[in-house]
């Protein structure tokens, strides 16, 4: 099979995708219409998700695994198309690096895709401060709404958002010079993958859509007390125009030339981890298999694309794989990152524990599940027996993937493995099964994420975070969803504590109204909504090359 990239007019056709429904962005990459969400499905449509045990610094290799598994189905002749989120700069320039696969199982153009892409994480910022800026101006002119009054500068909830990780803009001061130059304040600055028009974008299901969940955004209150929106602004509809490109999903391939959509990029730590509901869509109009992945840890981007995402599109998966590393195991089970490498019954063992929490979940919702492992050169065959062995007691079959080194031929085992799960299941698809109903207090909806999914013993809430539920509720968010956000080191809030954790309580210390995403974000421990850079950033090691190549993108390059 060929490794030279095609152009992407040639992926769209293999996708029957006309010209009139295409966009070329550059040679590589292009712009779907939504008018294709109209036609008729042209493929089974069978969703599956990729998922993973909590990261470690050893790695685990989600996306890596995903683009290998629909290269496998590939060289299979089955017809898979991925769904993937777009790599935001934080990351990249940060600590992980590039997020578009790794070795033979990447997608192309890797740089661009890395970078700036087709300018939608750029736009969803954009959006964002043109809102912050409409709202800055709004008090210097000391603008009255109505019988609502005058914004109250005390009571501003809406912050600023950047694409880069930040952390000297976690708390910031604003509008300071005098007065030609606004009202001071205090202000902060969010990455945009955590924006709620990240997630805005990535929820809505078109134009009108859009437009409609952008006129919910609360930015804070009035001297009054009364709340205002970005629709009481006049935002936005101007918002929604410089998303207008944005919205549309993105088509790439894979190394091997196979379909790839990548759209939206919101962390699953801080936001929903998803990609987006019209990229997901899409997939599952073209493809047999719409090879889809959450972010993180399955206790993270797992259970919000499950109780957030696949309740709002009325979908739900055929099977979930969960990637895994034999030293990401052991990490668990105890070993240091610098000799996790080595073989290790004992802390592999240990490890297991943290696996098996995860297939638990898998089984909480409803779901076939398949351990991948993303096979290392010095893995033992032994202790991948051990990880066999211990799936299979809860009857769940293990597949290796050599992707990163071979591509589509290190993965059809793999690869056929999963079609096999998820075909078994057409006479009889799993229904949805959430953790929580909407209907629960928004209170038991997070004691109940942190009971089955975390494993904990209780959640305790601060007095912030009850004031902040009984706004919500007050404000009729009583029904929402919960996105947490938590440590992705963890299945508790505490990122120290790796394994399972046992008797440990998770505590909600602020609770924020995302009412354009049309969820609560509950924030536990330390989190933060603005990451900061390691004390080596990844960015000393970017570099522009003589003829246009970027070296440094990806771990290990």
């Amino acid at each position: 099979m060929s490794h030279t990239p095609r152009s992407i007019q040639e992926v769209a056709s293999e996708l029957h995708i006309g010209a009139e429904h295409f966009e070329p962005y550059g040679r590589g990459k292009g712009k779907l219409d939504l008018a294709l969400l109209t036609q008729a499905p042209r493929g089974k449509g069978r969703l599956v998700l990729v998922t993973a045990i909590n990261p470690t610094p050893a790695g685990e290799g989600k996306t890596t695994t995903s683009i290998g598994i629909a290269m496998g189905m590939r060289r299979l002749g089955k017809n898979a198309v991925l769904a993937l989120r777009e790599p935001s700069l934080g990351p990249v320039f940060g600590v992980k690096g590039g997020g578009t696969g790794g070795g033979k199982a990447s997608l192309t153009p890797a740089d661009d895709i890395n970078l700036h892409f087709t300018g939608d994480i750029h736009a969803i910022t954009t959006a964002h401060n043109l809102l912050s800026a409409m709202i800055d101006n709004s008090l210097h002119f000391a603008e009255v709404f109505g019988d609502k009054g005058r914004l109250d500068s005390r009571q501003i909830t809406w912050g600023r958002a950047l694409d880069m990780n930040d952390r000297a803009l976690r708390n910031v001061m604003v509008g300071l010079g005098g007065k030609a130059h606004g009202v001071p304040r205090a202000e902060r600055f969010d990455i945009t993958a955590a924006s709620e028009i990240m997630a805005i974008l990535a929820l809505a299901t078109g134009p009108e859509d859009l437009e409609a969940r952008l006129d919910r955004v609360i930015i804070g209150r009035t001297e009054s007390g009364a709340t205002l929106t970005a629709k009481d602004m006049g935002a936005s509809r101007a918002m929604c125009a410089v998303l207008r490109d944005a919205l549309k999903p993105n088509l790439v391939q894979t190394e091997e030339g196979g379909p790839a959509i990548v759209h939206c990029g919101p962390f699953a730590n801080i936001a929903h981890g998803c990609n987006s509901v019209l990229a997901t869509r899409l997939a599952m109009n073209l493809g047999d298999y719409a090879i889809t992945e959450a972010g993180f840890g399955f206790d993270l981007g797992g259970e919000k694309f499950l109780d957030i995402k696949c309740r709002a599109m009325g979908v739900w998966p055929r099977a979930v794989v969960i990637v895994a590393t034999l030293r990401a195991l052991k990490m668990h089970g105890g070993a240091a990152v610098k000799v996790c490498g080595e073989p290790n019954a004992d802390a592999l063992a240990k490890g297991l524990s943290h696996l098996d929490k995860h297939l638990e979940n898998a089984q909480a919702f409803g779901l076939p599940a398949v351990v991948a492992i993303n096979v290392f050169p010095n893995d033992t065959e032994e202790e991948i027996a051990m990880v066999a062995d211990a799936a299979q007691k809860r009857g769940v079959r293990v597949g290796k993937s050599w992707g990163f080194g071979k591509g589509g031929e290190g993965t059809t085992e793999l690869a056929q493995l999963v079609a096999d799960v998820v075909d078994a299941t057409d006479a009889n698809p799993p229904p949805p099964k959430y953790v929580y109903e909407l209907t629960d207090p928004a209170e038991e909806k997070i004691r109940k994420i942190a009971r089955v999914v975390y494993g904990a013993k209780d959640v305790s809430f601060t007095g912030t975070a009850e004031k902040d539920l009984a706004r919500a509720r007050e404000l009729g968010f009583g029904d929402a969803p919960v996105c947490m956000a938590k440590t992705q080191l963890s299945l508790s809030d505490d990122p120290k504590r790796a394994g399972r954790p046992t008797d440990f309580t998770v505590a909600v210390r602020e609770v924020r109204i995302a009412a354009g995403a049309g969820f609560l974000v509950a924030l536990t421990g330390e989190m933060m909504t603005m990451p900061g850079l390691p004390k080596i950033p990844a960015a000393r090691g970017v570099s522009l090359l003589p003829g246009g190549k970027i070296k440094g993108l990806m771990q290990n390059d």
